[in-house]
């Protein structure tokens, strides 16, 4: 009876360390695959480009 549950315990953690793997996994594998190898800044840059020319708002001054 021992042996049922040690086998279902290991059982059921290798059912719920697959699930919690598999999507990064997946995710990773997708990204290298199916990315558009675009600048890791990309929106980064987007943004203060954008914000060029804007005053400073809030804060204490100095």
């Amino acid at each position: 009876m021992i042996s049922y549950f040690i086998e279902f315990t290991f059982l059921a953690l290798l059912i719920i360390g697959l699930t919690a793997f598999l999507g990064p996994i997946t995710n990773g594998i997708g990204e290298k695959l199916f990315s558009r190898r675009k600048d890791v800044n990309y929106f980064v840059k987007q943004s203060a480009k954008t914000q060029t020319g804007w005053r400073p708002v809030g804060g204490r001054k100095k």
